[in-house]
């Protein structure tokens, strides 16, 4: 109960963050995970599994509100598809140590890329649908290899690249859902194949995938009032310096300091 408990908090706070921001979800879920020493493959199949429920109660009210340019969906949509499968794939290909380095880094990456946009206004202009496409592929495969990153590559590449905020945030949240799916039906097809020897373990965290699925989808409603209550760069510097500290965290744990 007590895991619940705490799981259910770190999806209530994520889904928060995400519902104002576009993104987070994922590389909250995924970093609190791999802090509490849970592999790579089976953290990014957790947070993805939660993801199918949080996503679509985010989508909805996008949809809801009409903040999707339905243009840059069906553009944005499959090749974000495609990137999460070979990312799903590659991340269940090697063992957890071998890997759980370079998705630290990532997640590092990902910190310091938020706080870095927390200080720098990034003007609105029409986006070039032809960098939709590798944006995409790269969001998904990031997000399935780093268990998140769908929210943060394709929303600050597409503001990067001039897109409205609105329309790039209601886009990429609505989209997100399709992609959070395919990541999974990945996932499940290398246990049905027998691809993924360690996913075995996947069973211990169940409890975990609850959590984060109970605190997403009470957290959802409120992301307005968020909005409101609290500035964008506000939330930037929160999100990225969280995750800053836990890849930092991580960091000093494989290299044996702690």
């Amino acid at each position: 109960m007590e895991d619940f408990i705490l799981f259910a908090l770190v999806g209530f706070l994520a889904q928060v963050i995400d519902g104002a921001l576009g993104m987070a979800y994922g590389v909250i879920c995924s970093t609190v995970l791999l802090a509490f020493g849970v592999p790579p493959a089976q953290a990014s199949a957790s947070a993805h599994a939660a993801e199918l429920f949080t996503t679509a109660a985010s989508g909805s009210a996008h949809l809801y509100h009409r903040n999707i340019d339905w243009k840059l969906f069906w553009r944005l949509i499959p090749f974000g598809i495609a990137g999460g499968m070979l990312g799903a794939f590659v991340v269940t290909s090697f063992d957890g140590d071998q890997v759980k380095p370079f998705v630290t880094a990532y997640l590092a990456v990902i910190g310091a890329w938020l706080l870095y946009r927390s200080f720098h206004r990034i003007p609105t202009n029409p986006v070039k649908l032809r960098i939709v496409a590798p944006l995409g592929a790269t969001a998904g495969f990031l997000d399935a290899a780093g268990g998140g990153g769908w929210g943060p590559v394709a929303t600050t590449g597409l503001l990067g690249a001039g897109g409205q905020p609105r329309f790039v945030i209601g886009t990429v949240n609505a989209s997100e859902f399709l992609i959070a799916l395919s990541v999974s039906l990945s996932f499940l097809a290398t246990v049905l194949t027998g691809h993924w020897e360690q996913a075995g373990d996947f069973r211990d965290h169940l409890t975990s995938i609850g959590g984060l699925i109970t605190g997403g989808v009470v957290a959802a409603p409120f992301a307005g009032w968020v909005v409101k209550a609290l500035q964008e760069k506000t939330l930037l510097r929160l999100v990225g310096s969280l995750i800053t500290l836990l890849a930092g965290y991580q960091t000093l744990e494989l290299t044996g300091f702690l």
